[in-house]
């Protein structure tokens, strides 16, 4: 593992231009900020006020930097040219590889991050952020947490390579619905109640609303405990899809001289 961090971090790096730009393409929350802001001005929409809303999408932007995963696409197109036969000649499982290259991106992406952290903290204060230490605690719990539901959910995908021609539009696809409904575009509190109590049930909210939520303080201990309890609940049930699906498809690429 650790060698395949350096080579990861060495990719990074020199892809940086890149990784700028996979950055740059999940400003959604700065622009969502800069209209739920003007609407605020009339009056607060439920408890969010200008400071709130300013909190908030400042720390979604963060989180989505800390918990994307981009391995959908790379597994995709390694099937289709199959240059994955090379890594399954390797000592190291692909699984293992490829997750290694999504954690090593993480410098990186903690370094776009870091400026957004400090202008949170100038614009609107400590008081907007979590006080409890036992909630930044469960914060970071939570982002490794969202980090490894998006990783999970982009092998799966990125494996159904093996069964169809294209598994980047099942990408899009879940991407869109992720953009409704993890709080990255919305606060899940704003969604009416029986999407609110529906939304618990789906990984969505786990990949960066919960982390976000954590992060500005809108929940206690036991609430926060109980949520992050869940969070990894899907954590364990997508790596169990990761298992199976990649087995199959491994099989069936095998099978056809891949």
């Amino acid at each position: 593992m650790p060698a395949l961090l350096r080579t990861g971090v060495l990719e990074a790096v020199a892809y940086r231009a890149e990784m700028l730009v996979w950055a740059l393409t999940s400003t959604m929350p700065l622009i969502m900020l800069a209209l739920f802001g003007t609407v605020a001005r009339d009056g607060p929409l439920g408890r969010y006020g200008v400071p709130q809303f300013t909190a908030y999408f400042l720390a979604t932007f963060v989180v989505r930097q800390l918990t994307s995963s981009w391995v959908s696409w790379q597994i995709n197109m390694e099937v289709r040219d199959g240059t994955l036969s090379v890594r399954l000649l390797r000592p190291v499982h692909p699984v293992m590889a490829y997750a290694a290259e999504s954690m090593a991106a993480m410098p990186l992406r903690a370094a776009v991050s870091l400026p957004v952290a400090v202008v949170l903290l100038a614009f609107v204060g400590s008081q907007q952020l979590a006080a409890d230490p036992v909630l930044w605690l469960l914060w970071g719990v939570s982002v490794v947490g969202a980090w490894l539901i998006s990783l999970f959910v982009s092998l799966a995908i990125g494996a159904l390579a093996f069964f169809i021609e294209q598994a980047t539009r099942v990408m899009d696809v879940w991407l869109t619905v992720y953009f409704v409904l993890s709080g990255y575009l919305v606060p899940v509190d704003l969604f009416p109640p029986a999407a609110r109590v529906a939304n618990d049930f789906l990984p969505f909210r786990y990949q960066i609303g919960l982390p976000v939520e954590l992060m500005v303080g809108l929940h206690g201990r036991a609430e926060a405990l109980s949520l992050v309890g869940r969070q990894w609940i899907f954590v364990l049930m997508t790596a169990l899809i990761v298992r199976v699906v990649w087995r199959r498809g491994l099989a069936r690429f095998a099978a056809y001289g891949g």
